[in-house]
């Protein structure tokens, strides 16, 4: 007799191991950011908080904090709390009642080996900046020690010029053995914020002032000042701040006595500051 294929008996004896490969990724995770706004010092902060929840105790080592779209800190999720938080300046620029988009992005691969973006990756939210503690007057211009201008001319003694017509203030400018003082209020002023300016520190409400102001060339009255003051930022001298300078007689405007375009100061500082509350009693 012939026997049969024993061939399919030996496949009921086979066992066969299939392996299955998974990816574990992070599931239906919840990521949130909260943010508040102050002033503290004059100056505008935010304080935010960055969180993940359901994210069963798989971490990220890298996760981006923005305002406005730009990167300003790094933190992670870590255990056991899964959240980081800090406090940091609002964007340059930005005031009072400005909307500041904070707002977090995952960059990092999840422990598991999750890369970011296989799951949620971003959460944000908008703070308005507040008024409170941050507006009390509009702003001035100071200066110690002495100032030079390209070589040109030194502002001396110091000098202090307010953002309104309400206080005194002191300028005083010596070139070449010629003396010029300032009278102690400023005729016309106006007080401006370039965004691409950083002047700080301190933070300040300007960084540029362009006044004019009457006053004596060498002892005799009748001259006028033309100034512009700019704060670059810290320290202030090598060309960081500049100066205007332009000085003629009142009556007799083609009689100029001095004329310095606005150039860089070569020692000394200008600094952009908040004032402080006043009234119009032309006391300092």
């Amino acid at each position: 007799m012939q026997k049969r294929n024993a061939l399919p008996r030996l496949a009921w004896g086979l066992v066969i191991a299939i392996a299955v490969v998974m990816t574990v990724k992070v599931q239906a995770i919840t990521l949130s950011i909260t943010a508040t706004a102050s002033c503290v010092d004059r100056d505008f902060l935010i304080t935010y908080t960055a969180s993940v929840a359901g994210n069963g105790g798989i971490g990220n080592p890298s996760v981006n904090i923005l305002f406005d779209g730009v990167v300003v800190d790094n933190g992670a999720f870590a255990s056991p709390s899964f959240t980081f938080g800090d406090t940091i300046d609002a964007p340059n620029g930005k005031g009072a009642g400005d909307t500041v988009s904070v707002s977090l992005q995952v960059v990092g691969t999840w422990a598991n080996g999750t890369p970011p973006g296989d799951v949620a990756s971003t959460a944000s939210t908008t703070v308005t900046l507040p008024a409170e503690g941050c507006t009390d007057g509009v702003g001035r211009f100071t200066g110690g020690g002495t100032q030079s201008v390209v070589g040109v001319a030194k502002v001396t003694r110091g000098l202090t010029i307010h953002c309104d017509l309400l206080l005194s203030n002191n300028l005083e400018i010596n070139w070449n053995g010629n003396h010029f003082h300032m009278l102690e209020h400023v005729t016309t002023v106006s007080c401006t914020d370039d965004p691409l300016i950083e002047q700080k520190p301190p933070r300040a409400p300007l960084d540029t002032l362009v006044g004019i102001g009457n006053g004596r060339y060498n002892g005799v009255e009748g001259y006028t000042i033309e100034f512009t003051l700019v704060d670059g930022g810290e320290p202030g001298k090598g060309g960081v701040d500049r100066m205007r300078i332009f000085i003629y007689e009142t009556a007799n405007p083609g009689n100029v006595v001095l004329n310095v375009p606005l150039q860089g100061m070569t020692t000394g500082n200008l600094q952009a500051h908040y004032d402080q509350p006043h009234g119009g009693n032309g006391n300092k």
